[in-house]
């Protein structure tokens, strides 16, 4: 569906839920998109399907989570971070010399762009080594107003169907990476919480979604007093929650106990006074669609 998935959902009304102060974080395909992750272990691979229409529902949730429908936060530098973050995705990108502890995804999807054949910069293709070319945020915004900024906004504002697809292959490759890296013990849970999640439209948002946001939980610089806050960690955190609430609501339930102690652990504030806030309200859009059934 090489732009199948393509800006079309992006003129679905998008409401405003906020700014960018949103911190970090295909080949062709049929309408029905369906792929099945390559499971590394012995168990049965977890598989992530979708209607056209719910993908475009996916797809218009994370740019409105990401950017909340703005022409200016495709190429954005939040305070407080030491990397701008890029695309609907938010994509992080390093300048030369910064080794932060979050994964970097800017370079990847870059790489996925030339593979589709799209037409990246030529300023972009030839960028080497290939780092942000900003040293810090002081530098990004004297730096907003050059033909380089405007021609890289333009791209990242018309290749949106490709990014979306790029979210999609990263959640996908994902999944049973996650289930191999989760304790012996709790394997089993973890794949079955998985399975259920990727039975409805609104816990694939949710799976994509949080990967994109906070990663797979699977690096080990992406650790705060030895706790991570990724996809692994919210799986494991489900263990907390009980009762006959949904698998969905028991994902949603057990990202805010991880988003939280994450920013408890944090050595900069700014994490729990500015966007902890942000973070829990972006959870609270993980629920089902009302008028969308799961795709069969």
């Amino acid at each position: 569906m090489a732009v199948a998935m393509r800006v079309c959902f992006f003129a679905i009304a998008i409401l405003i839920l906020g700014g960018c102060d949103t911190p970090e974080k295909a080949t062709d395909q049929p309408a029905a998109m369906q792929a099945d992750a390559e499971a590394e272990s012995d168990e049965p691979d977890i598989s992530i399907t979708l209607e056209a229409a719910q993908m475009d529902w996916v797809g218009a949730q994370i740019f409105r989570n990401e950017c909340a429908g703005q022409f200016d936060c495709l190429v954005h530098w939040n305070e407080g971070e030491k990397f701008p973050s890029l695309g609907i995705g938010h994509f992080i990108w390093y300048p030369e010399g910064i080794e932060g502890r979050f994964v970097e995804s800017f370079p990847a999807l870059i790489q996925y762009m030339k593979q589709r054949q799209a037409s990246v910069p030529e300023w972009l293709r030839e960028l080497e080594p290939f780092d942000a070319p900003w040293p810090d945020r002081e530098a990004f915004l004297a730096g907003q107003d050059s033909v380089e900024v405007a021609e890289l906004r333009e791209f990242l504002a018309g290749t949106q169907g490709l990014q979306a697809e790029f979210i999609v292959r990263r959640a996908r490759q994902s999944l049973n990476d996650v289930v191999a890296a989760a304790p012996k013990g709790q394997r089993e849970a973890v794949q079955s919480r998985l399975k259920a999640l990727t039975a409805t439209p609104g816990g694939i948002y949710a799976l994509m979604d949080y990967v994109n946001f906070k990663g797979e939980g699977l690096s080990q610089t992406e650790r705060y007093k030895g706790q991570g806050w990724g996809l692994l960690q919210v799986l494991l955190a489900m263990e907390r929650e009980a009762g006959g609430q949904s698998t969905l609501a028991s994902f949603r339930e057990a990202a805010g106990y991880v988003l939280k102690r994450r920013a408890e652990n944090a050595e900069n504030p700014i994490e729990r006074e500015r966007w902890l806030n942000g973070w829990l309200k972006r959870l609270e859009t993980y629920k089902e669609p009302a008028e969308m059934k799961a795709a069969t």
